[in-house]
């Protein structure tokens, strides 16, 4: 099966606005899917990516914001921009769920979408927590 290319972006940035949205509102991912859900249009694969990370995030999300903390070393979550903290923590939930899809991937996605919705430096601060994340969560694939 091959995919449109941006794909599987498109379906990392509406959990990316998912995550955001929940960060300032408190609400829950799952919950805010549910009510977006039906308006958002995806392909059955994109689909599946939103809904296996946001099940991640609701589940785990403690652990999520672990992994995170640990890896954002001297800056405690609290303190990041809502944009990286989202950005992060949808990749965080990536790398723990989605064994298959390739650590590199992951990061240089979350990168990107850090690019797009953060700040001048969003990008080479989530790339610096994401790789030390991921070696130490998939030190296999690197």
């Amino acid at each position: 099966m091959t995919r449109a290319p941006g794909a599987r972006r498109r379906a990392r940035e509406v959990v990316f606005r998912l995550a955001y949205q929940c960060d300032l509102t408190g609400d829950s991912c799952a919950e805010a899917w549910r009510a977006l859900s039906g308006e958002e249009r995806l392909s059955e694969d994109q689909r599946g990516l939103v809904e296996d990370v946001v099940g991640v995030l609701a589940r785990r999300g403690g652990e999520v914001d672990r992994e995170l903390a640990q890896a954002a070393e001297h800056w405690p979550l609290e303190r990041l921009a809502a944009t990286d903290r989202s950005v992060l923590r949808v990749a965080v939930a990536e790398l723990l769920g989605q064994p298959g899809t390739p650590a590199r991937v992951v990061v240089d996605e979350a990168i990107e979408i850090a690019r797009r919705y953060g700040s001048e430096d969003s990008g080479r601060f989530v790339n610096g927590v994401l790789d030390r994340l991921a070696r130490r969560l998939r030190p296999d694939e690197f």
